[in-house]
């Protein structure tokens, strides 16, 4: 996967803006999620960047969504980007295992999609339930 700046910066803050109080197996969980999507392509797209903000996806880039302007203003001088950005590489090198079983799907245990209802999550890795298997 050829990687750019963008794809980076916007992974982080997605990282950041979805799993910021998750240790370090959350954050990388989360940042699998969007691997897996990317590797798949089509619909969600195929670099990081058009994954993360894939209108309605990721609810931290939604339009009203308090952690948007939260995330927007994260800079590289950030110690919660630099964390989110840490995930993110563990990953896309391969140092960070997929804990996920290739997820494409994720949400957090406090609520109950519809999408998510009847269906066994993979993985349960801190706050967040991972799907591979929604169709």
């Amino acid at each position: 996967m050829n990687l750019t700046a963008n794809d980076l910066d916007i992974g982080a803050k997605t990282i950041a803006g979805e799993a910021r109080g998750e240790a370090m197996p959350g954050q990388q969980a989360v940042a699998w999620v969007i691997l897996n999507r990317a590797r798949r392509g089509g619909w969600w797209g195929d670099t990081i960047e058009r994954v993360c903000l894939k209108p309605q996806q990721f609810s931290c880039w939604n339009v009203g969504d308090p952690n948007r302007r939260h995330i927007e203003a994260l800079t590289a001088a950030d110690g919660e980007y630099q964390r989110a950005l840490y995930a993110l590489l563990g990953a896309v090198t391969g140092l960070a295992a997929d804990s996920t079983s290739g997820s494409c799907h994720y949400h957090s245990a406090d609520v109950d999609p519809a999408w998510a209802i009847g269906v066994t999550p993979v993985a349960s890795i801190g706050r967040h339930r991972f799907y591979d298997n929604i169709a």
